[in-house]
């Protein structure tokens, strides 16, 4: 099935008089949507009653919920200390995005630092075996996300190589990263085309069918991402229209997340009505 739903609470969510995350179930059903990202960017605390209270609420409304994991991961790290407290973080959040009743969580996979790109892609690609072997039999998808800036790692090419470590591990395609990394290298289907088309090459439909999907324009410079927009951007993009078109097509089954700045659920619900009718789940 076709998950589509926003990346936190939105302008509009506080807008409606809402103001607590086991609300967006209610929230979210009545726009349409059925997916939701729980960040946990800077640290993971959370009370066993209210992720149970948002299980309850979620799972009432069919509402599917993931975990974006602390955002100071980094798996290049050559400091063997810090690789096990990006591990722990991890763990931290598959355990408590399962209490949520969710089975997905987004890592960001590394930075460069002070090494070479080759020396941080190899480092990073050996620690994440050490990871695999942490979330072995765990109940979850690790999504290991595209980045946007030139200086850390994950290009499509790295992200899908990281992939083949474990089973577990899933793409994350933030769609607004790889535009903001290549500096407008979105440009249209066939640039959608190839990057799906390579997913499947080497990592089987059945992977790939189920990638998580970050989307937002984001505005980029020199050194790639700057900040977030919305969908009123004409400059920046990329459009999602294009995307949506071949996840249609290609029968895909991702997990799409909104990223807009405040306006993520408005612009979730603009996504999935680009989809075909009969495909939306």
């Amino acid at each position: 099935m076709l998950r589509i739903g926003p990346s936190g609470n939105s302008n509009a969510f506080y807008a409606s008089g809402r103001k607590h995350t086991y609300q967006e179930a209610e929230f979210l059903h009545g726009l349409g949507l059925n997916a939701f990202e729980y960040s946990f960017g800077r640290g993971v605390s959370m009370s066993d009653e209210t992720a149970e209270r948002i299980k309850t609420e979620f799972e009432k409304y069919d509402i599917a919920i993931s975990a974006h994991a602390p955002y100071y991961t980094n798996f290049a790290n050559p400091d063997s200390e810090m690789i096990k407290k990006s591990i722990g973080y991890v763990l931290q959040s598959i355990s408590a995005v399962n209490k949520m009743g969710g089975e997905r969580v987004v890592v960001h996979p590394a930075a460069c630092g002070k090494a070479t790109r080759e020396t941080a892609v190899a480092a990073a690609a050996k620690n994440l075996e050490l990871l695999a072997q942490a979330v072995d039999g765990a109940h979850c998808k690790v999504c290991l996300e595209t980045m946007g800036k030139l200086n850390q790692i994950g290009t499509v090419e790295e992200v899908v190589s990281f992939c083949t470590i474990h089973e577990a591990f899933y793409p994350c395609f933030d769609f607004g990263h790889i535009n903001s990394y290549t500096r407008g290298g979105i440009k249209g289907k066939d640039d959608y085309r190839r990057i799906l088309d390579y997913t499947i090459e080497k990592l089987g439909f059945d992977k790939a069918s189920q990638m998580h999907v970050h989307f937002s324009k984001i505005q980029y410079g020199d050194k790639g991402e700057i900040r977030h927009l919305t969908f009123e951007d004409t400059q920046y993009g990329p459009e999602y229209a294009p995307l949506a078109e071949l996840i249609d097509e290609y029968r895909m089954s991702p997990y799409v997340v909104c990223e807009s700045n405040g306006t993520m659920s408005d612009d979730a619900a603009v996504m999935k009505n680009m989809h075909k009718s009969v495909y939306k789940g």
